[in-house]
């Protein structure tokens, strides 16, 4: 299996180093259907990679397509925020069914992060492109800072729950099939975890990039869920952040179905095969997954934001 993955990053490197030539000879020389397929093939690689690593499609399909294919970013966010929603909608029923995403742990989070990603929706179509991806890869690289510094967190130890926790029962237990083993789990830093979860949410909305990439460390290194739960419970959570904001855009005609559609569909497809990898994989591998998918978007955010990578 990581053979497999190796290939299928391997193969989405190139569907991505195809697409600047296709560019170069002015995009409109080649036929009408070509960028649509190159859409879904990219988009059919991030959806196996990015579910095991419980951030979303979104948060590397804008900075990958927005820097690479010949689309405005407004359109790239719209889709983008269409994409995540469709990515967690394939993975939500299997991850339910194993243990992996948790109800009790997601809604309370998901509520107040997807009526915060409205406002976010509303801002960043406001602001200037440039703008918004400077500080799309800045908060992106602050992520990976974080995760790095708090060393390995891969079954964070929660002596006990504090008492909104308690009274909410957030707690659970998994079958963890890497190591063959039941994982009892509780959690702790609720309250903050709430706050946290408000500001996730107008980021989201604001990038158009889902909250995966965010949902994950904090609810793994803040509240302490393990990080196979934190995985599994960001997409779950992805479901309702994505849908508020999504409306939005719609709204402002910031969707295109030349763009959304094949997307969609392709993020649909690996998706199912990536909720196969996260029950398999050890949680050692999903973390350096982690670290290396937000590392290399933010740092192509950044540098599209700031010129040095055009």
């Amino acid at each position: 299996m990581p053979f497999a993955l190796a290939l299928a990053a391997a193969a989405l490197l190139l569907a991505i180093g195809a697409t600047p030539a296709l560019a170069a000879n002015g995009g409109e020389a080649a036929p009408w259907w070509v960028w649509p397929l190159a859409l879904f093939v990219v988009s059919f690689l991030l959806g196996i990679v990015a579910i095991p690593a419980g951030v979303g499609g979104g948060i590397l399909f804008v900075p990958i397509v927005g820097g690479f294919f010949p689309f405005h970013l407004d359109f790239v966010r719209g889709a983008g925020l269409l994409v995540a929603l469709a990515g967690a909608l394939s993975a939500g029923p299997m991850l339910l069914r194993s243990g992996l995403a948790d109800l009790r742990l997601g809604l309370p989070l998901a509520l107040l992060a997807s009526t915060s990603s409205i406002f976010g929706a509303l801002l960043g179509l406001a602001l200037p492109v440039a703008a918004v991806e400077v500080a799309l890869g800045i908060a992106i690289l602050g992520i990976v800072a974080l995760m790095v510094t708090a060393g390995k967190s891969e079954q964070p130890v929660v002596a006990r729950p504090d008492a909104l926790a308690a009274a909410l029962s957030i707690h659970g237990v998994y079958r963890d099939t890497a190591s063959g083993e039941d994982v009892r789990w509780q959690v702790h830093r609720t309250p903050l975890g709430l706050i946290l979860f408000t500001g996730i949410g107008v980021l989201a909305g604001m990038f158009g990039i889902g909250a995966g990439w965010a949902n994950v460390p904090a609810l793994n290194l803040v509240m302490g869920a393990p990080l196979k739960v934190a995985a599994g419970t960001s997409s779950f959570i992805l479901t309702l952040v994505d849908s508020s904001a999504a409306w939005v855009y719609i709204n402002k005609g910031a969707v295109l179905a030349v763009i959304a559609v094949p997307s969609v569909a392709g993020m649909m497809l690996g998706a199912r095969i990536g909720v196969r990898l996260l029950t398999i994989l050890k949680a050692a591998v999903l973390r350096r997954m982690v670290l290396t998918l937000l590392l290399f978007a933010g740092l192509r955010a950044l540098m599209k934001g700031t010129g040095l990578w055009t």
